[in-house]
Order: C-alpha cells, then structure tokens, then sequence
C-alpha cells in the first residue's frame, strides 16, 4: 500500500509570518529515517526558488482547532513528540533554476482613487500594476499634466526594468518576478495574437434568447446562520444541500425529484463532479440543536446526483484531532481521488469507494496542508516552518499517493494562498495583506505545475480588479478564471460614457500566463451593466451581465481571443422578476449556467423573517431558461 504524502497541521493561531525558512535536506529514503536539520552549506534560494518537496513527518505544533465554524481561539504552540514518521517515498529532483444593481458588496474606493504605494518583494521595488481600461474623463489640462509624469516615469521606469530584466547569475529571482507584472515591459500590453484562440464552445445562442422565470425557491426555515454552499447542475436536475440534506429539483418546475437525508448539515461541497454526476460532500455527523446550533464537520461521502444515493460515507482520525476524528472545512475532487483539508489535516479518499489513501499525519518540519485545489490536477497549499518562521508552499500532488510532483515557495508576507486552476497552476494570494478590500488578491502566480518554477506574477490592484478569494480557503475564488493560457478578471466599476446617476459599467481583460503581460483585447460590458466571469466553455468565456434598474440580466459567451461577445439568454425587466433576480449578493451567491438555464443560487441563509413585500422575499434559487 502507498504510504500517505506530507502530513497537516493546524493553522497559526496569531496569523504571523517571519521569513520564509528554507526547506530541509532530502532525508534517507529509508522507511520511517529520522530527519535531519540542514546545514548552511547552499546560499540562500531566495524568494520563489523552486523547492524540493518537504519530506519529513512528525507532531505538529499547535493545539486543535475549535471545529468547522465554531469561533476561533489563539492556542500557543505544543512541543514535538521523539518519534518522526516516515516519508512515504522520495520525489524526483527538481532542476534547479531561479524563479523570475441591488447588490451587496463591500464598500470599494472611488475608480481612480490613488493607487496604494508601489510594493516591494525580495528587496526590490516592482513596476505600477497597470490601469484598468475605462476611468473617467479628465480635463485637457489634466491629461496634459499626466502625459508629461507619464513620460518621466517611462524613461525611468524603462532603465530600472531593462537593469533587472537580465538573465546574469544572481539576479534571478526579481528578474523573473518583474516580467510578471500586470503589464508588459513596452507599457502596450500583451501580443495581442488571437489565433486559435476562442471557439470551440458548447453554449449556442438560440432562435430566441429571451428568457422566462422557470422556478422560484423560497429559503428554508431555520434557527440561526446555516451553509448551504454547493450546487450541480445534471440534463434532469439542479441539485443543492438543504437543511440536513441535499435535494434535487426539476429543471422546468422546481418540484423536488429525490431528497438524500443526511445525519447533519452539509458543511462542505466539491467545486467539481465526476464525469457521471457524482459529486463528494462534507458533512455533520449529528444535527444542530440549541443553544450553540454548532456540530464538527468530520463526515465525508459522495453523491450520485442522479440517484441520489449516497455511495459512502467515512470518517478517519489522526492529525491534531488524535484518536478523535479528523475536522476539515472544504473538500474537492481530481480523477480518482477525493481530497479533504482542514485545520487537523488533510486526508484523501478513493472516489469509488472511499478507501482512505492517506490520513492526516503529524509532521516534524511543522508542516500542514491547508487545503486543496482540484479538477485536472490536485494541488496541496501548505504551511511550513517554525512558528515565528512561517512560510507557504503551493505543491503539485500525485492524486493517487499525494507525493509532491513540484512545488513553489510563496513570497514572504503570504499568510494564505487561493487555487485559482490546478492545470495551468495559477495561485492568488494577499501578500502582505495590501489589498486592503476583503478580496484576498494583491497578486496571481502563474506556475509551472511539472518544474514548481515562476513564469509570471500579475499585480492586481485592489482599486482596479475584482476578482475575489476567500483567503482561509484555498478553492473559493470567483470572478477569475483560467483558459487559452490566459487569466480573465474584470474590472471594478467605474462610470460610464454617459456619465449619468447609475451609470456605471465595468470590462473583462486577459493577461497572458507565460510572462504576466495585459493583452490589448477587452470586453465592455456597456452602459449600467456589470460583467462577471463565470467559467470556460471550451475557448470560450461565459459571463453574467448584472443588469441595471430597469432590465434583466444578461448570460454571454465571449470569444476567449477576441473578446467578442455572443448574448445566450436574456431575463425579463419586470419589477417583481428583476427584485428576485437582484437580491443576491454578487459575492457571496452562486451563478451556474448550462444548455441555455440560468440558476442563482444562497450559500448563506439566515433565521427566517417575514416577507412584508412582494420586492422583500429571499430565495434560495431562482431559475431562468430559455428552453421550452
């Protein structure tokens, strides 16, 4: 049987960072060797160094977390046991090379406030993000005054670029980071090479792209605050969790078609499915009473969404949680393999039957999954290093042993990293906390997935972009997405040509992967709309059009090169439809569109309040279709 890859650890309770700790020497590949500290015998790899994988297992240092949602509480670090535990195999070596509206959001800075002051990684100070298109209009004299700045910094900008830019020994690191900014070294942007870029979607525009309500769910009654995050769209159903429960309603009329009753709350749901509609799930392994209305997520099963039939269910122990079982706060799926993170550690799990292929395990380097990305690959976040000496590793897993194929070094100041895509590798992160927006992005990392080494790092100034990571979960971005080899975001909002009260419009931009540049193709969302990606359909982008106050939504395919866009489906403007549609949050709902259907669906749900208003109700799904 495969030995179980690096084992979890509890986050750091005081959320400090220190500098980053270099990784230890590769132990004996004998079974169960003691690690040994490094020497200082190799100069310092530096910021963003491709690592070699962390090998060594042992207790971790800090005491266990409360549970899935309970309130958290600083623990101070518990010391190590004698006995390490054995590395299940050595990985190969990695080359060693140097790293180059009715919408409720939070409050933003006005478009075209002062940008923050520039940032500086591994000593070096990195070029301006580049502007997003669209700001308002300036006077002539002002436009006047710009140019003339402009000028300076460019002839500036371009000789301390040009200086870090070479390729000499020791100059490496931040060589290779500045080519990964927001914007290429000639101030246009990209290439703007569109061939055989686009096309190639599912999605078709229909005779008719007007669409009509097709159902309407009112959210469940319930206590206090309750997760109902998770939702899966199957050619027969539209499947979410409930209250003790997943339920999966008719696509045309909502009507429940089968209820999966479950010991607890769902307290965690897959991104991703199976081929054949199956899906793996967390959940509570007793039901919430009063007072706390609290239970430890430590339940894992997977779903057939077309059956509704739980396949298998299973817990495991180990980690910081003991002989107790194992708490995790999200899971996700890569081929075969089920992956669970959380604050005890993380575990993975045959998909066909639930077999554990590896378990939470105590770690002598101090070292912890904090979660995982999955889809076509699986990538483990981890947190290492002595407790006033942290740092964090993105690692390309073996889905089936969990041994590290590759991994990257995140800069210091990274207290926690969001997977964006696991193939191509794209990381975001809040480096040093300045975003200052609640998004949890100042910047993406575009990785290598097979070499661990950094092809490009995009700025993303908070005051432009608006893309989003819930920072303590490493698969929860929205608002970006990867394909084409290219990362697409949208801008924040800003006015409009009109420049009148509620105009207010936003566009979609592309930045090229492999060096971190703009490409010069945009799309506009147009006059009182606002654009937000939603996922790839081929080459192909689909994106949900926010509507203004006085007509529906909008669901649009843009040509993933050109950015040209194709509407699919329209809702209607009417006031009591356009109130339901209008009463999510844009960053806390979720948005699935499939063969010409359109759901919005709650992740959060409240105790229930009466509706006093036919503009006042809260849903937990309202549908569209143009079908039918």
């Amino acid at each position: 049987m495969t030995q179980p890859p690096p084992p979890n650890q509890p986050p750091d309770p005081q959320g400090g960072f220190g500098a980053p700790t270099p990784p230890p020497q590769q132990p004996d590949p004998g079974y169960g060797y003691p690690q040994q500290q490094q020497q200082q015998q190799q100069p310092d790899q530096g910021y963003g160094y491709p690592q070699q994988p962390d090998q060594g297992y042992g207790y971790p240092q800090q005491q266990p977390d409360p549970g899935y949602g309970y309130p958290q509480q600083q623990q101070p670090p518990a010391a190590p046991p004698q006995q390490p535990y054995g590395y299940p195999g050595q990985p190969p070596t990695q080359p060693q090379q140097p790293y180059g509206g009715g919408h409720q959001q939070p409050a933003q800075p006005p478009y075209g406030y002062p940008a923050q002051p520039q940032q500086t990684y591994g000593g070096y100070q990195q070029p301006a993000p580049a502007p997003a298109p669209g700001g308002r209009k300036l006077s002539a004299q002002t436009q006047i005054v710009i140019a003339a700045v402009v000028a300076v910094v460019l002839i500036v900008g371009a000789g301390v670029w040009y200086a870090n830019s070479g390729g000499g020994e020791g100059k490496g690191d931040e060589a290779k980071g500045t080519a990964g900014t927001s914007q290429g070294a000639n101030g246009t942007g990209g290439s703007g090479d569109t061939k055989g870029l686009g096309g190639g979607g599912k999605e078709k525009a229909p005779a008719n792209t007007k669409a009509k309500v097709a159902f309407q769910l009112p959210q469940p009654k319930v206590p206090d605050v309750t997760d109902v995050s998770g939702s899966w769209v199957t050619d027969k159903a539209f499947v979410k969790p409930g209250v003790n429960s997943v339920v999966a309603y008719d696509l045309d009329k909502g009507t429940p078609l089968w209820t999966l009753p479950l010991t607890g709350q769902v307290c965690g749901a897959s991104r991703h499915k199976s081929a054949d509609n199956k899906v793996p799930i967390l959940f509570e392994a007793k039901k919430r009473v009063a007072p706390r209305y609290y239970q430890q997520c430590t339940e894992v099963g997977m779903v057939d969404l077309n059956t509704g039939k739980l396949l298998w269910s299973t817990s495991v122990t180990g980690g910081t949680a003991g002989d107790e079982k194992a708490r995790f706060g999200e899971i996700t799926l890569s081929g075969k393999t089920v992956a669970a993170g959380g604050t005890d550690g993380g575990a993975a799990f045959d998909a066909a039957n639930g077999n554990a292929r590896w378990k939470p395990q105590a770690n002598d380097e101090n070292c912890y999954d904090l979660g995982y990305g999955g889809g076509e690959g699986l990538v483990a976040v981890r947190k290492c290093g002595s407790y006033d000496a942290q740092y964090v590793m993105v690692q390309n897993l073996d889905p089936m042993t969990g041994a590290p194929l590759s991994q990257y070094k995140m800069p210091a100041g990274v207290k926690y990293a969001s997977v964006v895509s696991t193939k191509p590798l794209v990381v975001a992160a809040d480096v040093g906390e300045t975003a200052g927006d609640g998004s949890g992005i100042s910047d993406f990392f575009s990785i290598d997935e097979k070499t661990g080494k950094l092809k490009a790092k995009i700025t993303a100034d908070a005051d432009q972009y608006a893309a989003r990571c819930r920072s303590t979960k490493v698969e929860s971005c929205s608002q970006a997405v990867v394909g084409n080899g290219r990362l697409y975001v949208p801008t924040e909002e800003h006015e409009g040509s009109t420049g009148e009260y509620g105009d207010e419009t936003n566009e979609v931009i592309a930045f090229e992967l492999a060096n971190g540049r703009m490409v010069p193709e945009k799309a506009d969302a147009g006059d009182k709309y606002t654009l937000v990606p939603l996922r790839m359909d081929g080459g192909n982008l689909i994106a949900y059009k926010v509507p203004p106050y006085d007509k529906g939504g909008q669901i649009v395919s843009l040509d993933g090169g050109t950015m040209k866009e194709t509407l699919l489906l329209e809702n209607p403007g009417d006031k009591s439809i356009r109130s339901a549609e209008t009463s999510f949050s844009l960053n806390g709902a979720e948005f699935r569109f499939e063969a010409g259907r359109f759901f919005i669906a709650e992740t959060l749900v409240s105790k229930t309040r009466e509706s006093t208003s036919t503009y006042d109700k809260e849903y937990l799904v309202v549908s569209f279709s143009t079908t039918g």
